[in-house]
């Protein structure tokens, strides 16, 4: 079983009720497990300031599936929600899964960057992912978290909301392959 963190974020149609809908739809994933999450946090889009704020949060994984067959069910998910693949890199969305870490594993291919190339510039995911890991979480790449950390540049519009209230436990079933 690996370790994988995956980092959500949402800013149409509800988008606590958004994430709220991913981490069902997580918790069903054949041979894996939700083990955690973080809380929700409001922050400012990226990209073209005319959209709505983010909800963004992280959660823990134990999963069985590699990280293709992983990745292929988070994009399952975020078309099941409403997600439109568009050309705008950083435009609005119902939602947005990224694999932020997966295992001890560096992944580059034509589909994949883990750890995920951006996360060391976005305080909107390192926090979420601080909740939820070691203070001295080592990053597969040598980069220790509490550096990312302190030098991530500030967003004082960062608010952190609630944590989601769900059972955050399921058994792993390997013979289930839906």
């Amino acid at each position: 079983m690996e370790q994988v963190y995956i980092g959500l974020g949402s800013n149409l149609a509800a988008p606590e009720q958004q994430l709220d809908a991913a981490l069902m739809a997580l918790i069903q994933l054949p041979q894996t497990s939700l083990v955690r999450s973080s809380a929700y946090y409001s922050s400012a889009p990226l990209g073209p300031a005319d959209q709505p704020r983010y909800t963004n949060a992280a959660v823990l994984l134990e999963t069985s599936l590699t990280a293709h067959q992983l990745l292929d069910h988070l994009q399952a998910i975020e078309l099941n929600q409403g997600r439109q693949r568009k050309a705008e890199r950083w435009g609005p969305r119902t939602l947005d899964l990224d694999i932020l870490l997966f295992g001890k594993r560096i992944i580059d291919d034509e589909r994949l960057c883990v750890p995920h190339y951006h996360m060391h510039a976005r305080p909107f995911v390192l926090l979420p992912l601080a909740e939820l890991c070691p203070a001295d979480f080592q990053l597969p790449d040598g980069r220790w978290l509490k550096d990312l950390l302190s030098s991530c540049p500030v967003d004082p519009t960062l608010q952190r909301l609630h944590t989601p209230q769900l059972s955050t436990t399921q058994a792993v079933d390997p013979s289930r392959d839906d």
